[in-house]
């Protein structure tokens, strides 16, 4: 009998300082699937700001490059990929679909479930946005309430409320063309906190309400997930180069000697260090005040943390999570930041790390790795539903003819 060739799965995250990628592949152990990470690479960015596209040519040498660095680690090519959008131009929003049904037998179809979802993305958008994605939070059949499948119900009216996550086209088609000149085929897009919250969150958490932060450079990417679904989607332009630029201007230095107070003594709270604080770099020595430092580094992330927190105010979720937040991306390695959040928003705080996945772990622990981790994760869970994408084209509501994503996600 012939060897089934096994089937790989590649995450891309374009990130606003680092492009990585992660290639995956289902193994089995002790007769049960599960998913290894058999290859990764990750790349300096320098052609984003802010999530979008400044100099293609620059993002395109990131991705080449942390592609080539994965498929050397694999051994394997990388012709696709799942990936992330990054940019401060997403907006989430919610909206109602409404249909009749007009089957004999009043039964409710996957066909309905479809067309009923559709039915919520007729929405006015401007004309420079089109839909990224759609979520399915619940179903309502004939006045029956907070139902998660309707599909075998029987009715005449069915609803379904959701929550849609647009984008701009201009910023769209500058990342397919990044893709396009790369020779990635994208298999399909979902926003960074999506992938991330795959990666990190465990049933409980997504059951019980939480808000995940993937706090990158130049964004930080907010998902609130409550009942298993998607509750709210928001990119912030705030990251780690924000509190890079603070310190610069605040320390009166360069930005490299910035970057390198921030990442060798950088912390909040008792995480702060005290006295004066000496880097050399570049054979040249610096020395900062120590106090001046964590007052700067406060000040930049809780006005982050105040962002986030209108953000919960506007669904009434502002101190209402019990699952708390879950802190992820390269800012989320800060000293003391989970206590911070913790303080500040007054919920639980933590910083996420991965679920269960075998192979090459040690590598993709970072925080940083998270968004990579779960795209590559997506990538497997909907891969065998043969939705594709043109080049050169947004997203067309892809997520929305998979219904209710988030209810594959591990239970």
């Amino acid at each position: 009998m012939r060897e089934q060739t096994p089937q790989h799965y590649f995450g891309l995250d374009l990130g606003t300082s680092t492009v990585r990628c992660v290639i995956g592949m289902l193994e089995t152990d002790k007769d049960m699937p599960i998913l290894s990470v058999i290859g990764y690479g990750s790349s300096p960015n320098t052609g984003m700001r802010k999530g979008s596209v400044v100099r293609i040519d620059e993002v395109v040498d990131a991705v080449v490059q942390a592609i080539t660095e994965a498929e050397r680690v694999s051994g394997v090519h990388v012709p696709r990929a799942t990936v992330n959008v990054n940019s401060s131009q997403v907006i989430g929003m919610n909206s109602r679909g409404v249909i009749a049904i007009s089957a004999a037998n009043r039964e409710i179809t996957s066909e309905d479930r479809y067309r009923v979802e559709e039915a919520a993305t007729i929405v006015k958008l401007p004309p420079n946005r089109d839909i990224i994605q759609i979520f399915a939070k619940n179903y309502r059949l004939d006045g029956q309430d907070n139902i998660k499948d309707p599909v075998g119900m029987q009715g005449v009216r069915l609803e379904v409320d959701t929550h849609i996550v647009t984008g701009s086209i201009p910023s769209m088609r500058n990342i397919n063309l990044v893709l396009e000149k790369s020779n990635v085929m994208p298999t399909r897009f979902t926003i960074s906190s999506i992938a991330s919250a795959e990666a990190v969150l465990n049933r409980q958490q997504k059951e019980s309400g939480t808000v995940l932060l993937d706090i990158g450079a130049g964004t930080t990417n907010l998902v609130v997930l409550e009942e298993g679904e998607v509750q709210h989607v928001a990119v912030l332009p705030l990251g780690g180069t924000n509190i890079t630029n603070d310190l610069a201007i605040g320390l009166k230095t360069d930005l490299d000697v910035a970057e390198h107070v921030k990442l060798q003594h950088g912390g909040l709270g008792k995480h702060a260090k005290s006295g004066r604080l000496s880097i050399i770099l570049h054979k040249n020595r610096h020395e900062f005040d120590a106090e001046l430092v964590q007052m700067i580094i406060e000040s930049r992330v809780e006005e982050m943390l105040e962002y986030v927190d209108k953000e919960l105010k506007k669904i009434h979720k502002s101190r209402k999570l019990p699952g708390g937040v879950v802190l992820v991306g390269g800012t989320a390695k800060l000293p003391g930041l989970a206590d911070f959040t913790k303080e500040k928003l007054e919920l639980a705080a933590r910083v996420g790390k991965l679920q269960p996945v075998s192979g090459l772990m040690d590598a993709v622990q970072d925080p940083a790795y998270s968004t990579a981790v779960g795209l590559m994760e997506l990538d497997m869970l909907i891969g065998n539903a043969d939705v594709e994408q043109q080049p050169g084209q947004p997203t067309e509501g892809v997520f929305g003819m998979i219904s209710g994503l988030l209810k594959k996600f591990k239970k």
